[in-house]
This record gives structure tokens, sequence and C-alpha cells, in this order.
């Protein structure tokens, strides 16, 4: 459990944020400027804010009521930031253990040859930063941070120098540190592919305030509260397992809330969990169910809102079982097929649709 509230004026901007978040991670949303950077470095202990107060697993870190101001070396925080920032004459192992350094009198925890392991690093422990790729080196990094045995780890995008090649390899290896370190981790991002990856609570912040806190599934549902061309990628987030294989067409079936999913062929045994990302931009909405159509993937539904957007764009919301899908529509095709709350609808998503950036595995 994370519970943070703080109150601070760096010359003319303004941090006014509380939230509190129970789970394997915790995502702080928002555009550039938006003050999620200042945030994590109040909780780090970077920053002093005027006022606050931030309490992690019972353990008060701040509370400038009270006066308490636990210092940075003592808050057991781990910080990941956006540059690796390793030790460029000493090598992978020789890094990884200088976080080690800082714990010697903390029980418990990971051992080298475990987070190793975790991070892909085995293979590189003898090799130095300058013989890296920056997948390779930010992986270090996170290691260098578990290894200190910390109380929370904190990561400052730190996928947001890598090329997309490179974040496409690392993004696995965080989703297995969520789900097999027992670290709470607070996740800076202003990438809608990660926090839907990755985050159990997303915090969007706009302008040193908190706009929306909550479980991801429900927040990313809310396009409003994403600027610009992030909206598009905003939808439905579902928690799904892997019913069966179509190996002659190179397929997988899913089962879960909504019904059956179809997507590309996953290499996972069947009762696998995967959490799925299904785009409003990638769901059609029907009246009629559809002949002849190459989308093998058709649900049943009943709309429950119908939102305008802007522009020429609306947003659908549609229950499906018991999940929820969105649909970016036009607000001609909202007029036209007279969509409104209760009317019973067939949301049709394509199975190509779904891709790496979409697809996440949970657990095995």
């Amino acid at each position: 459990m994370i519970e943070v509230a703080v109150r601070h004026t760096r010359g003319a901007f303004s941090l006014d944020a509380a939230f509190a978040a129970e789970g394997r991670v915790t995502a702080l949303f928002g555009r550039s400027g938006s003050g999620k950077s200042t945030l994590v470095d109040v909780i780090a202990g970077l920053v002093r804010p005027d006022h606050g107060r931030i309490v992690v697993d019972g353990v008060t870190l701040l509370d400038t009521e009270a006066r308490l101001r636990v210092p940075v070396h003592r808050r057991r925080i781990g910080y990941v930031f956006q540059e690796a920032r390793l030790m460029p004459h000493l090598t992978v192992r020789q890094n990884l253990l200088f976080g080690r350094w800082f714990s010697r009198d903390r029980d418990g925890g990971p051992g080298l040859a475990a987070v190793a392991d975790l991070l892909g690093l085995a293979a590189l422990l003898e090799r130095r930063p300058a013989g890296l790729s920056g997948g390779e080196r930010q992986r270090v990094a996170i290691g260098r941070a578990l290894l200190a045995r910390p109380r929370l780890l904190l990561m400052d995008e730190p996928l947001s120098a890598l090329d997309e090649a490179r974040k496409a390899e690392i993004l696995p290896y965080v989703a297995r540190l969520r789900d097999e370190a027992r670290v709470p981790i607070v996740y800076v991002s202003h990438a809608v592919a990660e926090v839907a990856r990755l985050a159990d609570t997303v915090v969007v912040l706009d302008q040193g305030r908190v706009a929306a806190c909550g479980p991801a599934a429900e927040v990313l549902r809310r396009g409003a509260l994403f600027p610009g061309r992030d909206t598009a990628e905003t939808g439905a987030l579902l928690q799904m397992r892997v019913a069966a294989h179509d190996d002659a067409f190179g397929l997988t079936h899913l089962d879960g809330a909504p019904g059956r999913l179809t997507v590309p062929s996953l290499p996972l045994p069947a009762g696998a969990s995967v959490r799925i990302r299904v785009r409003a931009r990638d769901v059609l909405v029907a009246r009629e169910a559809p002949r002849a159509l190459s989308a093998r993937n058709v649900l049943s539904g009943t709309v429950t809102a119908v939102t305008p957007g802007a522009g020429a764009h609306a947003r659908v919301e549609i229950a499906c079982g018991e999940a929820s899908l969105v649909a970016e529509v036009t607000r001609l095709a909202v007029h036209d097929l007279a969509l409104a709350p209760g009317l019973s609808v067939l949301a049709i998503v394509k199975s190509v649709a779904f891709d790496e950036e979409t697809i996440g595995v949970v657990e095995i």
C-alpha cells in the first residue's frame, strides 16, 4: 500500500497531488510537465516538499506536520532513471553488486544469481557497459536497484531513451519483475502501451493535479483523460486465459469475461493468463450479424454509454458479458446506427489488431 499526499511549489509550477494505491505496479501517467518526475523525486526524498505525507507498506517516510523526514539513504527505495547511469569501468557483475553494497545491513531479498536470471543477465556478467545495448544497460540498472533490497522501486520513464526494438526487448523483463520480484513499483510513463501492459493502478496527472486514480482497466477506458494521439491508444483492458491453439492457421483462442477472442498465435500453454488491450480504434460496431467478414472476433453486447468526442469522433462503451469494450467511431455512425444506451449491438475486432504491444503475459 502506497499513500501519497504532497503540496510543493517550484517556481511557477505547483504540485498538489494525493493518491493511495495497492498493487504491484502503480503508473504515474501524464504529458511532459504534468509533475510526474517531481512527484517521484519527492517519494524518493530527492525533493523536500512544502507539505506532505508519504507512507509505504505502513512505514511513514515523510510527515511534514509531525516534522518527520526519513533521509534518502534510509528510505530503502530503489530508483531507475531514464538513463542507466552505470559505472563504465566496472563489469555488469560489479555494477550489480554495487547495489548489494547499499543493503549490507538488510536481510532477505534476491541474490545476484536470482536477479541475473530474472533479468536475463547471466551471460553478460563479465562485460562492461560500453559493450551492451541500451536495453541491456537498462536491465542492469534495474538489477542494481533490486539488489539494494528496496521496499519500493521507482522507475522514471525507464524506456523513454530506447528505440522501439529495445523497448519491445525490455518490457517482458519489467513484466516479469512485476510478477516475481515481490517489490511494489511506481512506474512513470507517458506511453499508454506501457501503462496498459504493466500497471494495476493508474494515476493520471495534469498540471500538477491528480485528474484520475483507479484500476488500470477503469482509467484506460476514459479517453478524455488522455491527450492527443493517446486517446486512440486507450480502450479496454481484459484478463484472459489461453483456451486452445489452432496451429494450422497460426491462431490462439482466448477465453474471458467478454467471451472468446482469437489472436495471432501465442507461445504459451493452455491455461496461461494474459492481459489483452483492445484499443478503441480497433473496435467496429454493428447492429446486425455481418456476413462474409474477415474479422474473427464478433462479440454480442449492449451499449452502455455514448460520449461525443473532439471533431467527428465519438466513443461508445459496450458491455460484453462481464467486460466492457470501447469503440471509437464517427458521430455520423452514431447517428446512422441510432446508437444509444440499452441498444443490443455486435462489437467486432480483427484478430490482426492484436500484437506485442497489446498482449502481455500475466502468469503461466
